[in-house]
């Protein structure tokens, strides 16, 4: 696949990008450069290479899980500086 400077026009239109002349020439080199090493890749046998979802080899990255003691439901009204039998009372805010 190559790229020709109508395929950079078209990309440019799309990003709503305008260049010249020249810029679209050589930016449709660069890209043929790019689409070129990228084909290099095609040569290479990948057929006992497992797929990764991950470039780095995590398991997990989170911490493990602690089971700890919650207050009481007593305990966290004790704490509060008006409480209404179960519920927190707190000050009216909107009228």
């Amino acid at each position: 696949m190559s790229v020709s400077v109508e395929d950079v026009k078209y990309i440019a239109a799309l990003a709503r990008l305008s260049f010249s002349e020249d810029e679209q020439a050589r930016l449709a080199g660069e890209m043929n450069a790019i689409l070129s090493y990228m084909a290099k890749l095609d040569e290479l046998n990948t057929d006992d290479i497992p797929p990764m979802t991950h470039v780095l080899d995590v398991n997990n990255v989170f911490r493990a899980e602690d089971v700890e003691q919650r207050i009481s439901h007593d305990e966290a009204l004790k704490n509060a500086p008006d409480a209404d039998s179960d519920y927190f009372r707190v000050p009216k805010v909107i009228s």
